[in-house]
């Protein structure tokens, strides 16, 4: 997709004392609870961007090269951070679906940011997976559909992503990404 979709591409967003902070990975591998836990630890002023909302429940849209999801993910991201959030976008964000617009964002952003891998193996990615306790979701999201979603040791290009294995618990990953961010020497705001 290029540059002319995403108005604010390739513009500064943010400011000095802002944190992005994107973590991706396979389904069930915990970005998802990460992001939460850093939302819990953070308090106010700290926006989630995440994909399977903006993608699967605002678009409806299947995860696909090109997809309307990808801006719209940019977008509401370079949005919060101009409005004075800190931000953490989560989702399996596959790179060749989305790296140019997440490189473009991390070039763009004028604070801080750090990018993370939860790299999963498949097997643990099935366990985690059963643990769910949405029954609905269970029945819909296969074995077979995750299988055929998983990709190993998917990470963007440029080695900007920190890789965290599955030996972390999600507690210490969410104080690595608290403490490599710098969001724990901030005070929460009051959006």
């Amino acid at each position: 997709m290029s540059t002319s979709c995403h108005p604010g591409a390739g513009a500064p967003v943010g400011h000095a004392e802002s944190r992005l902070v994107v973590v991706r990975g396979n389904s069930a591998s915990g970005k998802s609870s990460v992001a939460a836990g850093i939302r819990e630890r953070f308090g106010r002023g700290l926006a989630v961007v995440a994909q399977d909302n903006l993608r699967r429940i605002v678009l409806r849209e299947r995860d696909r090269p090109g997809g309307a999801n990808i801006g719209l993910i940019d977008t509401v991201a370079r949005y919060a951070l101009d409005a004075g959030y800190h931000v953490v976008i989560e989702g399996i964000l596959y790179a060749d679906h989305y790296g140019e617009m997440l490189t473009r964002l991390v070039d763009d952003h004028l604070g801080v940011t750090r990018c993370y891998y939860l790299n999963i193996p498949i097997d643990e990615t099935l366990v985690r997976h059963a643990s769910k306790a949405d029954r609905e979701y269970l029945a819909a999201v296969t074995e077979r559909e995750l299988r055929d979603w998983y990709r190993e040791h998917d990470v963007l290009p440029g080695g900007i992503e920190t890789v965290i294995g599955s030996d972390s618990t999600l507690r210490n990953t969410v104080d690595r990404i608290m403490r490599d961010s710098a969001l724990s020497a901030l005070p929460a705001c009051d959006n």
